[in-house]
């Protein structure tokens, strides 16, 4: 019996290697990414173009745009950023049309290859279709083994890819329910859009794990987008959040709001307002800037700097948790870091050693700012370390008296598995080090982090449901559901107790269960339609 179960033990630790290397080299096609649709518009391509302009902090591995004219789809991409892609004004112009969806991607490891740029498209005999997707399905493993073993031919390594293959050998009667069936079928977390001769659809996963949201322009046109600063971008009005297991129908008849399934839950990624997110971007109800404003002032009383002269935020996304430290200790909030803005985001860099590379040059300290200074850096994460030890000797070569660094999150110390760059709890400084050690790796003179509750009352979103409506699990270890192909990587933590899953859910989330969304009015057949003119149905 002992022999047996050590052969046991042996097998599920070459598994969960197995499955870390597969997280590395297939999940990560999929982290953090930025999409955008309009139908109706002469100018859709254009308009799409500018919609991903707006949203390049989310990818800035590859872009591509789909448009359909008449019925017929046209596709340009390539890598590299949008407009890297897109210097060419041919490769807009070829993308005439009333309709369009496009993409911007971020991968960290696997392939790089243009074949997964999205969005991805394919041609049946009876129809086109192209998608693109924001998440991660965490039994992508397990379904496309399964679909290889039944005949199919993947042309792409991205998990987006199996939405495709479902939706084709469904048995169901019409395109939507193919879709339905499909996105029952696939697990965590995704926001798609869909785009065919004659509709453009859009599903959010049944957790709501990734921001999703539709807007209208004056002309009365929808968009569907990651975030409303792209609304904003192109004159777009706001008009609702998608919510969890919904599927939207967008024709020239105006805009269906139907749903694939009523087993929903509201578990918001809490990263995004933390970081990916831009800061006049609104989700759910919340205003980003103001959420991060608020984790600073939060931090700022739980782990106080009595002898701090100043306060520095890290450019760009933790300038706001900066001055929220600053107003709520008086402190002066002082430029004390510099940013060049042509140099990518070093979190969202394919490969750790270009991560390195890009700190050093996208970052300079203002030496007659800081010298002699006592400074609270404030920072919004700290995922590997690199980062936050290059910018504390940055600022102590520029002589700094002492760098206490602030984190206005809590402490990383599990991976993401719904569509984030946290591969594995190896990569995670919080999950392998005390506090203590993790102050000494940066080279700190002190380093504290937000607490997990406070974080939650920070951002502060107005949901009176059952949890915190948030996604905490890099945090807490409480993950809101089952992460099927990637459980064995976690399995030593699940029998530590320090890990633990929720059940799909069962039950139906309701918008009314957040204050800041406008009730809706359900017709009978449990949809919501709304034409092309008015947005009746959501006032």
């Amino acid at each position: 019996m002992a022999i047996k179960g050590l052969e046991q033990q042996q097998i599920a630790q070459r598994l969960a290697r197995q499955t870390e290397k597969t997280r590395v080299n297939v999940r990560s096609l999929n982290e953090e990414c930025g999409i955008f649709g309009v139908w109706g518009r002469q100018d859709a391509a254009q308009l799409t173009y500018y919609g991903l302009h707006a949203l390049q902090h989310r990818g800035q591995e590859g872009a591509g745009i789909v448009s359909n004219n008449k019925g017929h789809l046209w596709q340009e991409r390539g890598l590299g950023l949008l407009s890297d892609v897109f210097r060419d004004p041919a490769r807009i112009e070829a993308l005439t049309g009333t309709a369009a969806i496009g993409h911007v991607r971020y991968a960290t490891a696997g392939s790089h290859g243009v074949e997964n740029i999205q969005p991805l498209m394919v041609n049946f005999h009876d129809m086109q279709i192209s998608l693109a997707h924001n998440g991660n399905l965490t039994n992508a493993m397990s379904l496309r083994k399964d679909l290889e073993e039944e005949g199919a031919i993947f042309q792409s390594s991205s998990d987006s890819e199996i939405l495709l293959h479902l939706i084709r050998r469904s048995k169901a009667n019409t395109f939507v329910g193919k879709l339905k069936e499909a996105l029952n079928i696939v697990r965590g977390g995704f926001a798609f859009l869909l785009l065919t001769p004659h509709g453009m659809y859009a599903a959010l996963d049944p957790h709501a794990f990734r921001p999703f949201v539709v807007g209208q322009m004056p002309e009365g046109n929808y968009i569907v987008t990651s975030e409303t600063a792209a609304l904003d971008v192109i004159g777009a009005r706001f008009v609702r959040d998608v919510q969890p297991g919904e599927l939207l129908a967008i024709d020239d008849n105006g805009l269906t709001i139907d749903s694939y399934t009523k087993n929903t839950t509201l578990n918001i990624d809490s990263m995004e307002y933390i970081y990916f997110a831009r800061p006049d971007s609104t989700i759910y109800g919340v205003n980003v800037h103001k959420a991060r404003k608020r984790m600073g002032a939060a931090l700022a009383a739980e782990q106080p700097v009595p002898d701090a002269d100043i306060v520095v935020g890290v450019p760009n996304s933790s300038l706001s948790a900066a001055a929220g430290f600053a107003e709520a200790t008086g402190l002066p909030n002082e430029m004390g870091l510099v940013k060049n803005q042509y140099i990518a985001r070093t979190f969202i860099e394919p490969t750790q050693d270009k991560r390195e590379r890009a700190v050093r040059m996208k970052l300079s300290a203002v030496k007659d700012v800081v010298r002699d200074k006592n400074v609270v850096l404030v920072d919004d994460s700290i995922v590997r370390g690199t980062t936050s030890m290059f910018i504390v000797r940055m600022l102590k070569e520029a002589g700094a008296k002492s760098v206490h660094v602030r984190i206005a999150s809590p402490i990383f110390k599990f991976p993401s598995f719904y569509g984030i760059d946290m591969q594995t709890t190896k990569e995670l400084m919080g999950a392998n080090n005390t506090l203590d050690e993790m102050r000494e790796k940066i080279e700190a003179d002190s380093l504290g982090f937000l607490s997990v509750d406070q974080l939650v009352k920070a951002i502060d979103l107005p949901y009176d449901g059952q949890g915190t409506g948030l996604t905490t699990a890099y945090f807490d270890g409480h993950y809101p559901s089952p992460i099927y192909d990637y459980a064995a990587s976690l399995s030593y933590f699940v029998a530590k107790d320090l890990v633990d899953f929720a059940p799909e859910p069962t039950t139906t989330y309701h918008p009314r269960q957040v204050s800041s969304l406008r009730n809706e009015e359900t017709l009978a057949d449990g949809t919501i339609h709304l034409d092309s003119q008015t947005i009746q149905g959501v006032e």
